[in-house]
């Protein structure tokens, strides 16, 4: 197999086992290569061995895969040295950035109580533990207190957890209640039980777009803004996935091009670096900053 065919199928790889899902169109969109050259990939990794899920319109490549566990096993931690790993993590400056990254890298291929301990630490760590362990059985369980986003409700949730994103800050969870898959901030837990009851609805498991802000929704819309170096230096250091859908332009500016879930995340950061920031052909950001400049002069008039 050539080199730039290998590049593009470790690639797909990435795409398809990453918490985005994409259909053919997006995949060939974000590999610049056309629909019929994504269904031979597809093709080509189901017949190493691979197992191909498809939701809706969406292509995952299933991480039960027989393939996906024998590279597990090549960096597998016992439980001692999970318990190592940890103390050395934790005795490195909490300002340093490549702490946090070592926790992302730990996280992306260990995923079990151990480590949650080392991510998680404070009152949260036992309902983390409780939810890594009604994923890995495949139970339902209660959130108790789980205290909204909208209008501050307290109540109980009878969920069925799923899958978790980057540092166990939020959980997927099937709600039967609400008939869909849903982002659970896992802070805003009092606590878990575990139930005896297993999963119902497991072909309804989904986890939804979460763009480069962290702010997560059904639907995606494209955004460009014109970097210079602070903004670039900043979106950089707090949104770390945002800086895959960057390029150069030249003498120190940067263009971000790239899908958002709505102009919560992005509007937010670019409102205060409208100095540094040109928006490019995105006018629904431009309408989002002049109602959120707007109603936030009324609050110091």
């Amino acid at each position: 197999m050539d080199q730039p065919k290998l590049e593009r199928l470790l690639r797909m790889m990435k795409l398809l086992t990453a918490n985005t899902t994409y259909n053919v169109d997006q995949l060939a969109e974000r590999l610049a290569m056309s629909r019929r050259t994504v269904y031979r990939y597809i093709d080509t990794f189901r017949e190493a061995g691979f197992v191909i899920k498809k939701t809706g319109d969406c292509i995952r490549l299933d991480k039960e895969s027989p393939h996906f566990k024998d590279i597990s096993q090549l960096v597998h931690f016992t439980e001692e040295e999970a318990v190592i790993l940890k103390s050395a993590i934790e005795n490195i400056d909490d300002t340093n950035l490549l702490k946090q990254n070592l926790k992302r890298k730990l996280y992306s291929v260990y995923d079990n109580r151990t480590l949650a301990d080392t991510v998680v630490r404070g009152r949260n760590a036992p309902n983390i533990r409780t939810l890594v362990e009604a994923i890995e059985q495949g139970r339902q369980a209660v959130l108790h207190g789980y205290r909204s986003a909208h209008g501050a409700r307290v109540r109980d949730r009878r969920v069925e957890p799923f899958a978790f994103t980057t540092n166990y800050v939020n959980v997927w969870c099937y709600d039967p209640d609400d008939g869909a898959s849903k982002l659970f901030k896992t802070a805003r837990i009092g606590s878990v039980e575990l139930l005896d009851a297993a999963w119902e609805h497991t072909a309804e498991h989904r986890e939804g777009f979460i763009d480069p802000f962290r702010m997560h929704g059904g639907e995606r819309q494209r955004v460009r803004l014109e970097l210079g170096v602070l903004a670039y230096n900043l979106l950089c250091e707090e949104y770390p996935l945002a800086e895959r859908d960057t390029r150069p332009l030249g003498e120190g500016r940067w263009l971000l091009d790239t899908e958002v879930a709505g102009m919560a995340g992005v509007g937010r950061f670019a409102a205060g670096l409208l100095d540094d920031i040109r928006i490019v052909e995105t006018p629904a950001l431009k309408s989002y900053l002049q109602q959120y400049i707007a109603d936030n002069l009324k609050k110091i008039e």
